[in-house]
């Protein structure tokens, strides 16, 4: 991956403790990916803008929008499915290599290798237990000759097949012929599942404002504050449920006030908040919080807090409606009925379709997200020239929001033989039924050498435990067990300064959607900054990429591999001019 981004911000002085601000980013970059016979092309575009009017220390009024535009952003894996069918029905693809697996009588071959298991004489439950145990067998034993006779069968299928049964079939698309050009270029520019294209048409936008005042009577410190937002999302049904004309708006906003209070000579500092917060289609919810900070000498701080938040679901918890081809993921506003567990459908087919083996499940609506949390930490210099930060937390979730895999089925009797028509498959959003927790703990250390150098560093724990919870509910926690970050940097070095940091994170099981969970191997990567100061001018220009050497890997299961991100920066002070 190969991103430029350009930023410039403006700072305008109005009085000497109120200033104006104005700021814009512009972001934009394209993306290639080849790799195992896929490619991705993404062309994105991202404008943000933002105004701020403030009083030091006392009061501030911002407002911040954000409008997206996914340019030729496309669905990987749905186009791999698409350019597949056409060429031919998957059903033709499977009946083209049994067939041929069948004419060269593999299954024969296959159990006259020494040592297979030998095959029973009777069908049912013990005939696919040998069916299970002959493909271990095999790919155990003889790996090579399975490999050998799976190419040998796989190249007829990916011929045209047998054209007197299906004479429109086509042979398998392979990269950079006409065929699979022409086929790519037509299923990235259509846009739904329903007009088979894998297109991302995404024209959303988003817009904040919030305003905060400080008080500052003689027995403690008051903040106040209210935010509001306003999602507008716009995909034309490729993302959300707005297809046909519908429009999604989504808003919320909150309230907040606190205290603090000085104590014991200063030593200690109190802290106790409140939050409310309403989004349109969830309840009034209040969020308290205390704290404790006590310092027993000289930069030296050792803390307690407890805290309560709430987390709205997100757009896509509420509004998707993206189908992949093998299920479709969807939002959950108003809940779900008598969805079939995945095991369980293959239970009753497997006993020969006995509707008594489905076993059904509701799923209801998804509501916010609650945590409380307790956390500990210290932080102080020590030597004078060793920084230390260290904090550990527990937090107890109710609400927990992940989702749950459901199958939407049919069950029919015709002259007294029963049938299961399977209708489709979904990716739910929902709530944890049981209680979730999250424990971890993070260190940093800063170690100054001399006037302009320090070497950085930064490890994290974070661990999820369901405490044996039988609920479905896959939580998607997708946090690394350990990370850790090295560094070195020096700054004010005759108006130069840089910075150079190596980053490991931990391998770690990635749940997504129905087909993109998996395994996410460990990954180190090296950023490096380069920055010079302008006194003069008042500006700052800085030239850095993250990931230098470019080392290609994965961050999401089933998305493109990441590589280098290198980006320009200058930042003009107006108001020091």
């Amino acid at each position: 991956m190969h991103n430029v981004k350009a930023g410039l911000a403006m700072h305008y002085k109005i009085t000497p403790k109120t200033e104006a601000i104005l700021a814009s980013n512009l972001g934009s970059g394209t993306t290639i990916y080849q790799g195992d016979n896929r490619y991705m092309l993404k062309d994105i575009f991202l404008l943000q803008n933002r105004i701020e009017i403030r009083h030091e220390n006392k009061w501030f009024i911002r407002a911040y929008a954000t409008n997206e535009n996914a340019g030729n952003s496309y669905d990987a894996y749905f186009t791999a499915l698409q350019l597949q069918s056409e060429a031919k029905s998957n059903d033709h693809w499977v009946q083209d290599y049994e067939n041929e697996w069948a004419r060269t009588d593999r299954l024969a071959r296959i159990k006259a290798l020494p040592g297979a298991p030998p095959q029973p004489t009777v069908f049912g439950a013990p005939y696919i237990q040998w069916l299970s145990d002959l493909n271990a067998f095999a790919f155990n034993n003889y790996y090579d000759t399975l490999a050998l006779w799976h190419a040998q069968t796989q190249e007829y299928a990916n011929g045209v097949g047998d054209t007197k049964r299906v004479p429109n079939d086509k042979p398998y698309f392979a990269p950079g012929t006409h065929e699979f050009d022409t086929a790519f270029a037509g299923i990235t520019s259509r846009k739904t599942y329903g007009q088979k294209g894998s297109m991302f048409y995404d024209h959303s936008a988003l817009y904040h404002a919030q305003a905060e005042y400080k008080f500052t009577p003689a027995f403690c410190d008051i903040t106040t504050g209210a935010n509001f937002r306003l999602y507008a999302p716009n995909s034309q049904g490729t993302i959300f449920a707005d297809t046909n004309g519908a429009t999604i708006r989504n808003w919320e906003f909150g309230v907040y006030a606190g205290a603090e209070k000085r104590l014991l000579n200063d030593k200690l500092k109190a802290n106790v908040t409140m939050r409310m917060d309403k989004n349109q289609n969830f309840p009034f919810l209040f969020s308290p919080a205390a704290s404790l900070v006590y310092q027993p000498a000289k930069e030296q701080y050792v803390r307690v807090s407890f805290s309560s938040a709430i987390r709205n679901p997100t757009l896509a918890d509420q509004y998707l409606y993206y189908q992949t081809g093998r299920a479709i993921l969807i939002g959950n506003r108003n809940g779900f009925n008598n969805l079939v567990t995945v095991p369980s459908l293959i239970k009753a087919f497997d006993a020969n379709i006995n509707f008594d083996s489905l076993e059904y499940f509701n799923v209801k609506p998804v509501v916010p997200e609650k945590v409380k949390t307790i956390e500990v930490g210290y932080r102080g210099t020590l030597f004078s020239r060793l920084y230390v930060d260290l904090g550990a937390y527990y937090s107890w979730y109710k609400d927990f929001i992940g989702y749950k895999i459901g199958l939407s089925v049919d069950t029919l009797r015709h002259s007294g033989a029963p049938e299961i028509i399977y209708n489709n498959a979904y990716r739910v959003a929902s709530n944890s039924i049981d209680q979730v927790t999250t424990m971890g703990l993070s260190l940093g250390l800063n170690y100054y050498i001399g006037k302009y150098f320090a070497v950085i560093t930064n490890y994290s724990y974070n661990k999820l435990d369901r405490h044996g919870s039988t609920d479905p509910l896959i939580p998607a926690y997708n946090t690394p067990e350990n990370k850790f970050n090295v560094g070195f940097n020096a700054r004010d070095l005759k108006h130069w300064g840089f910075n150079v940091n190596y980053k490991w994170v931990q391998g770690f099981d990635f749940e997504g959607s129905p087909q993109f969970t998996g395994h996410i191997d460990s990954y180190g990567l090296i950023d490096a900054q380069v920055n010079r100061r302008f006194p003069r001018m008042y500006s700052t220009l800085k030239l850095g990429a993250s990931n230098v050497l470019n080392t290609m890997h994965y961050e999401v299961y089933g998305g493109p591999r990441v590589g280098r991100v290198a980006y320009v920066s200058l930042l003009i002070e107006l108001n020091n001019m």
